[in-house]
């Protein structure tokens, strides 16, 4: 009778997820983001060619749970972080624009995340429950609870469970606090470390997140898809080690589990805390002068547990894909997996150990550069991504692409338009075959007083190198970087990264590449715009114009896209009602039919200077110049307000392009003004409009 019983329980469940599965035509998303994973500590990029090499002066990490992912899925091998650390990272990646419109830049840790459209509330306009699990910090530095401006649950995720504040993610005992001291986790606005002994936080992190897609699946919501960001802290920081060795078997039945009993909240919170080496590294040595007559030396302590914390990382994932397998969910559900920067030199152990260098398993891989670089090694990650029947096993990605393109690529999988705003472009062609991808615009910009470390394993230049003001922007297979800036004329150093990954022959330095040298200055102004907390010594350069390439005329080319949008939308990929030309922005074109014109053309700018914009609505509006945000009129824009921003400019024309979102019963009126450090306000109007007589 238990038999027949549990048989019969056993096909409901299965049953129940084959309807669930079937009700949803958007797919569950899973975002796994590491803290200072290196493009090269994966087998799969980097790490199993130092293994097949026999070089015993080489040591070596096992991700095979990465590895197997990467085998089913894709791998990116030219996928950038938008800055080389964590918070401007993780903040452009959930507002999918780049650093040069960013509102954290730089070291602004915990730092609120600006109140705009993110993965979270895009999603849930796309009818999914959203979930952050791990580590946050970009929820301002005042209050605490409810009171911090930006916590996630105020960011469009639908509950929180991880640490908010920065600084908490040094730490992976959070209620013993091994060596930087007792950390907070949150709970939605509770603070729950109290119950927290002995969990190391990559395995509570797991079996929470475990926890949320079980009891999804199992709930009344399970016809909707879910968008979990799961956001883990190592192997940033203190390399502490597990309690014991990962729990047998993996997803619904075995692996990590999630118990919710205080004391004891999770099934490794038993044993010792800080004591559990992987056995692949406990008795691991390596001939470490390069000599094999010599008798080879065992692995320092750091590096047992570098090595431990990655795996112990790829466990959790093997975990994680398993479970959804084991609730028939694997086929409509998109993983990425990835990291926020490049590897770190940090690992905030006493003294007594060695320090951490990323030389030791060339955690940067074929490249040089580490954390806060603007070297590829810095900036590539060790990006993968699994979608049974969407995307074909074994596939390289080679495009060239940024973290801040997710945005775009998951409105495309939730068959939503993202918004003006977003930067990126949607990756959903590269990864299922499917329509012809866009190319994505690559730029990063940081600044950090330090030095590059001393490695002799990178070039002789990088070495003990000022950083202060850098910049990175890559065009084709060239890479232009640049180092101390002090002026917007500085020379940017050019290597084909494609042909020379660790960019050993600077291009610049040839005849020949003057021209790009020209273009790279040119468009790192056109992509970006100034903030006064994130201060460059470009701020103020004069913008060039745009290189005319056709006859202009007057005027400007408009298409209107009919519908009820959610908000100003990027039209990318969108099929116009109607298209034309007009001399001016009146939103009469499509008479009163719900929807957004898009005008897009040139302003003529009569001499070089500052010049002041003003723009106000009745709807809502969004400003691109160029591929900068002149002005936001979108997402809690309280309609007839007007907003004020200035810019330099050259003389010639720029380019330029309104979205006007305009809701159903409202009458279109939206008045652009502006004024030179000359002139007085006046009308922006058909005086000043130009397009191309004709198309290309």
């Amino acid at each position: 009778m238990k038999k027949t019983y549990l048989l019969i329980t056993v096909f409901l469940l299965v049953f129940s997820n084959i309807l669930t599965v079937k009700a949803q035509k958007k797919p569950n998303i899973i975002f796994i983001l590491t803290d200072d994973l290196g493009y090269g500590d994966l087998g799969v990029f980097f790490q199993n060619k130092r293994q097949q090499s026999g070089d015993r002066s080489k040591p070596y990490e096992l991700t095979p749970n990465l590895d197997l992912m990467a085998k089913k899925g894709a791998k990116f091998t030219q996928q950038y972080c938008n800055a080389p650390v964590c918070a401007p990272s993780r903040a452009s990646l959930l507002t999918g624009v780049n650093q040069g419109n960013a509102n954290i830049r730089d070291n602004q840790f915990d730092k609120a995340l600006e109140n705009n459209h993110t993965l979270a509330t895009l999603l849930k306009q796309a009818g999914y429950n959203t979930t952050a699990i791990g580590k946050w910090g970009l929820q301002g530095i005042n209050g605490n609870g409810p009171d911090w401006q930006a916590h996630p649950v105020k960011r469009g995720f639908d509950s929180y469970y991880g640490y908010i504040r920065h600084k908490d993610g040094h730490e992976h005992y959070p209620f013993e606090g091994l060596y930087d001291g007792k950390k907070q986790v949150w709970s939605d606005y509770k603070e729950v470390s109290a119950n927290l002994s002995k969990c190391y936080t990559t395995d509570l992190w797991t079996a929470a997140a475990k926890n949320y897609i079980i009891a999804h699946q199992k709930g009344s919501d399970a016809v909707k898809p879910f968008f979990m960001y799961l956001a883990y802290d190592c192997p940033h920081a203190v390399l502490e080690l597990p309690t014991q060795a990962y729990p047998s078997g993996k997803g619904l039945k075995g692996g990590l589990q999630w118990l919710g009993e205080p004391g004891h909240m999770i099934n490794t919170a038993t044993g010792k805390v800080d004591s559990y080496v992987y056995p692949e590294y406990a008795n691991a040595t390596y001939d470490d002068d390069n000599n094999p007559a010599t008798p080879e030396i065992a692995w320092p302590e750091t590096y047992k547990r570098y090595a431990s914390a990655v795996r112990r990382i790829d466990d959790a994932v093997g975990d994680i894909l398993q479970l959804l397998v084991d609730l028939k969910i694997a086929d409509n559900t998109l993983v990425i997996f990835t990291s926020d920067n490049g590897p770190s030199i940090e690992s905030y152990l006493p003294a007594s150990f060695v320090p951490n260098h990323p030389t030791f398993f060339g955690s940067y891989g074929p490249f040089d550069g580490i954390k806060r670089d603007c070297w590829e090694g810095g900036l590539r990650m060790p990006t993968l991504a699994e979608w049974p029947d969407h995307i074909a096993p074994g596939k390289t990605i080679t495009t060239p692409s940024m973290l801040s393109d997710w945005m775009a690529t998951f409105a495309d999988v939730a068959h939503i338009q993202p918004p003006a705003r977003t930067d990126g472009v949607s990756l959903l062609p590269d990864l299922t075959g499917k329509g012809k991808q866009q190319n994505s615009l690559v730029y990063v910009e940081y600044y950090e007083e330090g030095k590059t470390p001393v490695f002799k394993e990178f070039e002789a230049s990088r070495r003990n190198r000022k950083r202060d003001q850098m910049q990175m922007i890559r065009m084709g297979n060239l890479v232009g970087v640049r180092y101390q800036v002090k002026a917007a004329g500085d020379d940017f150093e050019i290597y084909d990264v494609v042909n020379d990954p660790k960019e050993t022959d600077n291009l610049a330095l040839k005849t020949g590449f003057e021209k790009i040298q020209a273009q790279m200055k040119a468009n790192v102004l056109q992509v970006r715009h100034a903030d006064a907390e994130a201060p460059r010594p470009y701020d103020n350069a004069m913008i060039p114009a745009d290189s005319v390439l056709r006859e202009l005329i007057p005027g400007l080319n408009w298409k209107f896209y009919e519908g009820n949008f959610p908000w100003v939308i990027a039209e990318k990929n969108l099929k116009e009602s109607e298209k034309g030309t007009g001399n001016n922005i009146t939103r009469k074109e499509a008479g009163k039919k719900e929807g957004m014109t898009c005008y897009e053309g040139f302003i003529k700018i009569p001499a070089d200077g500052k010049y002041t914009f003003s723009m106000l609505t009745t709807g809502k509006a969004y400003l691109r110049l160029h591929e900068a945000t002149l002005i936001d009129e979108d997402f809690g824009y309280q309609p007839n307000t007007e907003v004020i921003k200035d810019v330099y400019l050259k003389a010639g024309y720029h380019a330029i392009k309104l979205n006007y979102l305009l809701p159903k019963g409202i009458s279109p009126q939206l008045k652009l003004k502006w004024k030179s450090d000359k002139n007085d306000w006046m009308d922006l109007d058909a005086k000043a409009f130009y397009h191309y007589k004709t198309a290309l």
